[in-house]
């Protein structure tokens, strides 16, 4: 019995009971039996009727600030879509540089980096915004060319692109995706410290870099059939016609964005951290009318994500507390002992991008091997900065290999433009093309930045 199993030298006998639970944890969330919410749960009670952790320790899980971060993010891209300010922002970019399938695109591409920072679903970014009018321009395809062939490369096309650009959004703010806070969490075990401002600043020259780059990667790997859209920009005017004016709710919604976006880049400047600001702009939002409590109480992917997204946090905070993660450092060390910065970088670079086929979950694989490949990455003397956030953009950046790897893709691949072949061969190509800016152009940005 794993109980009665005497605890290697160093290490309390309780430490590996938590390790073992926390494993567990991670293998029933990759096999998923059940809601990760309720695996969380059991995971709780798991570690309180073992005499693991207190009563007070296991659901210390809930008072965690950068969990609440996560929930009142949610709550604040409920504002975008209920008060259909994400639509009209997109509706706009279509309107204006839509003539081209090409342009096409860069207006939806356009309009999920703008709602990024404020939306940390990516299912609600993208399956909730950009995919239906995504799917809406593809059908208007269907309708004006008969053949098969062209509805699927035109419409694909739109699909791959948006999906694509919704990986790499997810990957440029800490507050695009919801596992993004957790690596918040791990770092500063390793004495690093991450902002929202920091996390951004690394990332938006080559995230915008990759923005462009990808539809014209897609456009020449899988071009469309059509190429002309003047449909687009009409039907885009008609659509932000029969939304009428700019309402009260929207301009709230707008201004409270440029508030908290600002906040976040002021930061610990002002005395703010980011679930503060984040509170603030939800209590705005509910003072205004946009949002109601009943809003904030029927945001079922907040109270879920609090759930587990606490429990993990709380989890690999006492593995911590309790020696676990000095241990693994130890042993970690000795795996990278005498080899060069440069070869160790890139191997470990491309084995942790590249193990997430093995993954459906960002949260899953940050929350079993960030940690690991963090102290690997420090132990062979890459800055510990440029350690964190490398492996933080890569984890992100790697769900747009295959149809599963981030909650998004499922939606963008049940529209039934391709095939998994098909999709895993884009998937694969843009990889190529994303770790090529980010290894070469991120590096140069984050040398000029002084992180090296």
């Amino acid at each position: 019995m794993l109980w009665n199993v005497p605890a290697p030298t160093g290490v309390d006998l309780k430490a590996w009971h938590l390790f073992g639970i926390f494993i567990t944890t991670i293998i029933a969330i990759i096999l998923n039996p059940m809601p990760i919410g309720a695996i969380a749960l059991f995971s709780i009670l798991v570690c309180i009727i073992t005499h693991t952790l207190t009563l007070h320790q296991a659901l210390s899980a809930f008072s965690i600030d950068i969990a609440w971060l996560v929930v009142f993010a949610f709550f604040i891209s409920r504002g975008f879509i209920k008060t259909g300010l994400g639509k009209r922002i997109a509706y706009y970019f279509i309107s204006k540089i839509g003539k081209s399938t090409l342009g096409l695109s860069y207006g939806l591409v356009l309009t999920d980096f703008i709602l990024s920072p404020m939306i940390p679903s990516v299912t609600a970014r993208g399956g909730g915004i950009i995919f239906p009018i995504a799917k809406a321009l593809s059908d208007e395809y269907e309708k004006n060319n008969p053949s098969r062939k062209d509805k699927n490369h035109s419409g694909g096309f739109l699909i791959q692109v948006c999906f694509q650009s919704n990986v790499v959004t997810s990957a440029m703010f800490l507050t695009a995706m919801a596992g993004n806070p957790l690596v918040l969490k791990l770092a500063p075990q390793f004495g690093i410290d991450i902002s929202w401002e920091t996390w951004a600043l690394g990332a938006i020259v080559p995230g915008i870099i990759s923005l462009l780059l990808i539809p014209l990667v897609i456009y020449l790997i899988y071009p469309p059939s059509v190429k002309s859209t003047e449909n687009a920009p009409r039907l885009a005017k008609q659509a932000l016609k029969e939304m009428g004016k700019i309402t009260k709710h929207e301009v709230v919604m707008l201004l409270t964005f440029i508030l908290l976006i600002t906040l976040w880049i002021l930061d610990y400047r002002i005395g703010f951290n980011a679930t503060t600001t984040a509170l603030l702009g939800f209590c705005i939002l509910i003072i205004s009318g946009v949002l109601s409590w009943n809003d904030a109480l029927s945001e079922k992917g907040a109270w879920d994500t609090l759930t587990w997204f606490g429990t993990l946090v709380m989890m690999s905070g006492f593995l911590k507390e309790f020696g676990i993660m000095a241990w693994i450092g130890v042993q970690m060390e000795h795996l990278v002992a005498g080899k060069g910065m440069m070869l160790t970088m890139v191997v470990i670079g491309l084995l942790y991008f590249y193990v997430h086929y093995f993954f459906a979950s960002i949260t899953a694989k940050i929350t079993v091997l960030y940690s690991t490949f963090l102290m690997l990455l420090i132990s062979a003397g890459v800055p510990k900065l440029v350690s964190a956030l490398a492996l933080a953009y890569f984890s992100s950046l790697a769900a747009g290999l295959t149809h599963y790897g981030i909650s998004s893709a499922p939606v963008f691949f049940g529209a039934g433009y391709f095939n998994t072949k098909t999709w895993w061969k884009v998937g694969f190509l843009v990889s190529l093309v994303n770790l090529a800016v980010w290894a070469t152009i991120g590096s140069a940005w984050w040398y000029a930045l002084g992180w090296w």
